[in-house]
């Protein structure tokens, strides 16, 4: 249950929508009894009084909803304590490759004229991806492919570590120089992931496709549900590098996103799109880039029930039909009232 809230918050709005619409429908059958004697000779409410009860049903079922997110969903990952058994993984394959250290990536800026290293921008859209992860249930293994795949971070639950990967740092000084084996490394490093559930795994390639290996990869383990290839560096515009010009090769990494069954995204300036996001099956819900669920249901709640609130004072108010506050068939007289 707790492992998808909206769901779970979804069945309990509905179950409150049911019983507050049945609760309703109860006094809607009871006032029709006392109608003279509570709205005069029309019988009848003001007009917008009408709609009171469907305001009060969809009052509760968000405060339903609301509260039931923000009871499943904690305040700050951070804060928990990691579970024993991780039941989602992530797998990075970093390309640490030295053209990765190129600074053609990103938005120039505007005083400096210069852009990112492609690693450094490959962190900026990784994050896009951390920040919508369940660190309670998830670890995050990263290997850096070159010549060959090494493990740099094994199932980790720190996004922190992850994240000071891509500061820039250069890992492919651990490497035995030469030309990139990309295919090939990717390869030896999705093996890692056989021993992980079927369907468990996200895998995230981050790389330039600056490579001649041109291997392909057949082997794909079944723990791995979904495959996101990012691209980085200008696809245009190459750079001269250790003799070769170097830039995003676009139609390999296409290709190497269709033989790992996954989507190929230039990132190189733009950011990875929510929707694509969304349809990533171990991805944290949310609702927009700029709301999150538990943002969503704190102004669910707080809608609902300031509504809810209202609807007392604003009845006692102006619940009443003009006729019924004031009768056209003349004035009663009360006795000892003068004439």
């Amino acid at each position: 249950m707790v492992d998808n809230p909206l769901t779970t918050a979804a069945v309990a709005a509905l179950v409150v929508v049911a019983v507050v619409s049945m609760a309703e429908w109860l006094q809607l059958r009871r006032i029709e009894r006392v109608a003279r004697l509570a709205f005069g000779p029309t019988r009848r409410p003001a007009a917008w009084a009408r709609v009171v009860p469907l305001l009060r049903v969809l009052s509760m079922g968000m405060m339903a909803w609301g509260s039931m997110i923000l009871l499943l969903l904690p305040s700050s990952f951070a804060d928990l304590e990691p579970a024993p058994e991780a039941s989602k993984h992530v797998l990075v394959c970093l390309d640490s490759s030295p053209s990765m250290f190129l600074k053609d990536a990103g938005v120039r800026k505007i005083d400096s004229n210069q852009q990112q290293q492609r690693i450094v921008r490959g962190g900026e859209v990784m994050q896009a991806v951390l920040d919508r992860l369940d660190a309670e249930n998830t670890r995050i293994t990263v290997f850096g492919v070159y010549t060959r795949a090494v493990p740099i971070v094994e199932q980790t639950f720190d996004k922190a570590v992850v994240q000071n990967l891509f500061d820039g740092l250069p890992v492919f000084s651990a490497f035995e120089p030469g030309p990139t084996q990309l295919s090939t490394s990717i390869a030896e490093a999705i093996d890692y992931a056989r021993q992980w559930p079927a369907g468990s795994t996200l895998l995230v390639v981050l790389s330039d496709g600056d490579s001649t290996d041109k291997t392909p990869i057949r082997a794909i383990p079944p723990s791995i549900s979904d495959c996101l290839v990012i691209g980085l560096g200008q696809t245009a515009q190459a750079i001269t590098i250790a003799g070769h010009p170097s830039r995003q090769d676009s139609q390999s990494l296409r290709e190497l996103a269709s033989q790992l069954r996954g989507t190929y995204f230039d990132a190189n300036t733009r950011h990875l799109p929510s929707e694509l996001l969304s349809r990533l099956s171990i991805i944290q819900p949310r609702v927009s880039d700029r709301v999150g669920l538990r943002e969503a249901a704190v102004v669910a709640f707080c809608f609902g029930a300031l509504l809810l609130a209202m609807l007392l004072p604003a009845l006692s108010l102006w619940g009443l039909s003009k006729s019924s506050r004031h009768p056209s068939h003349g004035r009663v007289e009360f006795p000892g009232e003068a004439i």
